[in-house]
């Protein structure tokens, strides 16, 4: 598991596979050159590496309360997981297009204000590293990211019963085709 270029070159040199979290399908190519560099160190291919993102997921047709639902991970990821120089994830989303969110996001989880900080996710960030709305919008990001060469996805459902898990994985199989 990695998301800095460091180590997503580390895993592209020894490893058989990466696993990153906030992955947007469409910024793969630009980790797949990381992945590669890292692959060209020791001579090897990427032949067989799988590319395994987890992924937060909940089908429903109401999108602001599936969206909503994804909102405090992403709060804690992009705003506390680190230090303000330090935070991987809000690198991440600066890069895919989100730059001026991302600070704000981190400088009001840092200030204590997490439900802030949460609300502050644009709608756009959210669905561009999540599975979630109805069910047409979860079957094309799932087409995305095996398009983009995901080969595993792994997914875990923002659903906080065990009915209501077994609900979402069944939605999700059946959207994958499985």
């Amino acid at each position: 598991a990695a998301i800095g270029p460091k180590n997503t070159q580390l895993a592209g040199e020894i490893a058989d596979g990466w696993l990153p979290t906030l992955l947007s399908p469409e910024h793969v190519a630009d980790f797949r050159a990381l992945l590669e560099e890292g692959a060209s160190r020791t001579g090897r291919s990427l032949e067989g590496f799988d590319i395994a993102p987890t992924v937060n997921a909940y089908v429903s047709d109401d999108l602001d309360a599936a969206r909503d639902l994804m909102r405090p991970f992403l709060a804690l990821y992009v705003g506390g997981m680190g230090s303000r120089q330090q935070n991987f994830y809000n690198k991440i989303v600066q890069t895919y297009g989100y730059e001026a969110e991302a600070k704000q996001i981190q400088d009001l989880y840092l200030a204590g204000k997490k439900e802030e900080a949460a609300a502050a996710i644009p709608a756009g960030m959210i669905d561009q590293v999540s599975l979630c709305g109805p069910r047409e919008v979860v079957r094309d990001r799932l087409t995305a990211f095996r398009e983009a060469g995901v080969g595993t996805l792994i997914v875990t459902p923002m659903a906080f019963t065990p009915d209501d898990r077994i609900e979402q994985l069944r939605a999700l199989a059946e959207l994958a085709g499985t």
